[in-house]
């Protein structure tokens, strides 16, 4: 099947290698000859895998400033995104979380959708991304407060509309197939996303003392309830990443809270493979942290919303059920009481292979094609 279809792979953005990439990649792997179509790319910022593909970018690519500020052309994407022409292939696959499904393909085309995420900047989590106010009560940007309002009223015009150009919607997450439902009224499969090659065949039995961290340092992922909760339980709380909300956190910080900004994969696996548990404080659409760490036999302490509800089990894992410093920690104390046992991280995790995810795509698409 693969060799004989011309085969079209779009991707909002190659800025970096996060969960949607992992995704891309595998989605590449399945149609290895496929053309990738994407708004822009800054080049080495990915895999060597991507990069080998024959890549089209928009107009998006040749702004200025586009490696950093790219976001700041938000209001532009669905135009950028319109632009490719899709004649000639057979099937379009897009891997979206902001523009790339909105892709006007030609009659007949099949066109099948991996979402990540409905665009978050226009729909609930504006806030998070372009604050009106802050939460100390002080005033948003200029832009925000009084230009991105009429360009969101715009987006979420447009996004609605282009909705409906999709044939087949994949989620990653029951939590985002029930956004789709709510925002798009379009039904919509579930795979997760690939997050290990491989189910481990032993897992460390010795934990360290110190608690866990890993994420982009943003205002939504509540790494602020995670530093004001370990601050007053005389726990040492290591955080791994980088963001705006840097400068904002240390300020929060006491002495028993470190920061280690962006570390390579490596170290990262070793802490997994040391911590006591991996604290997530934040609502996400999926999560593959959670599910990278008790690949490693680490425990996660997780909000009760979103996504880890779908990654993390009573047996490999505490929920706290209300964003507060207090129920944070009373998660803590309660994961120090509990054993965890290895066999239970291995069959949780095996649900998020490479495999199992390249199997269940690859019968989507085959079901589409069908049709």
């Amino acid at each position: 099947m693969t060799s004989k279809l011309r085969v079209a792979v779009v991707h909002d953005w190659l800025t970096g290698m996060r969960g949607g990439e992992a995704v891309l990649e595998s989605l590449l792997a399945l149609y290895p000859h496929a053309d990738l179509f994407t708004l822009l790319h800054n080049q080495g910022s990915v895999s060597k895998f991507v990069e080998d593909r024959k890549i089209h970018t928009s107009f998006i690519d040749r702004l200025p400033f586009k490696s950093r500020k790219y976001r700041n052309y938000l209001p532009f994407f669905p135009t950028a995104i319109e632009t490719f022409s899709f004649r000639g292939y057979d099937l379009v696959i897009s891997s979206s979380h902001c523009v790339a499904k909105g892709v006007i393909v030609p009659p007949g085309t099949p066109h099948i959708c991996f979402v990540h995420s409905p665009m978050r900047y226009v729909w609930d989590m504006t806030q998070d991304y372009f604050p009106y106010e802050f939460e100390d009560g002080s005033p948003g940007s200029l832009f925000n407060r009084f230009v991105f309002p009429f360009f969101a009223n715009y987006l979420r015009m447009w996004d609605s509309a282009s909705a409906h150009r999709v044939d087949r919607y994949i989620a990653n997450s029951s939590f985002v197939a029930e956004r789709i439902r709510k925002y798009y009224g379009r039904s919509a499969g579930v795979v997760h996303p690939p997050c290990i090659e491989e189910i481990p065949r032993s897992l460390p039995k010795e934990r360290s003392d110190f608690y866990l961290i890993v994420s982009a340092l943003v205002p939504y992922k509540r790494v602020d309830l995670a530093i004001e909760a370990f601050r007053n339980l005389n726990r040492k709380l290591i955080i791994v990443g980088d963001g705006p909300d840097l400068k904002r956190l240390k300020s929060m910080a006491g002495p028993e809270i470190e920061f280690h900004g962006k570390v390579s994969r490596e170290e990262i696996d070793r802490l997994y493979s040391q911590a006591r548990a991996l604290v997530f404080p934040g609502i996400e659409d999926f999560g593959i942290v959670p599910v990278e760490a008790q690949a490693k036999g680490c425990p996660v302490i997780a909000y009760g919303r979103g996504g880890a509800l779908e990654t993390v089990t009573d047996k490999t894992g505490v929920f706290f059920h209300e964003q507060s410093p207090e129920s944070l920690k009373a998660a803590v104390l309660e994961c120090e009481k509990r054993r965890f046992l290895p066999e239970n991280f291995r069959k949780n995790v095996g649900r998020f292979t490479n495999d199992i995810f390249l199997s269940k795509m690859s019968a989507e698409i085959k079901k589409l094609l069908r049709a």
